[in-house]
């Protein structure tokens, strides 16, 4: 199991997010804890990984060593890729 820890940013959106969002956001990002390569998909030329739900797009470093995955962004699909 990966444990899940988010940046102050992604914290700012779920808090301001729709309660219906924010919930089926949060829902999606823990189901992936298991084995989260089956629903991430890293970024080309990147490092980091995203995950669809939506319209919103999740950005994440997945740190294997630590089994670790780090939520550093969560925004709309038209402003995520800024």
């Amino acid at each position: 199991m990966y444990e899940v820890v988010f940046d102050p940013r992604a914290v700012d959106f779920l808090e301001k997010a729709e309660k219906v969002t924010a919930k089926r956001i949060w829902d999606k990002i823990m189901s992936t804890k298991s084995n989260p390569h089956r629903y991430f998909e890293r970024l080309t030329g990147r490092t980091d990984y995203r995950l669809r739900i939506g319209d919103h797009r999740v950005i994440a470093d997945i740190l294997e060593q630590e089994k670790r995955i780090q939520i550093t962004l969560i925004d709309h699909r038209k402003k995520i890729y800024r």
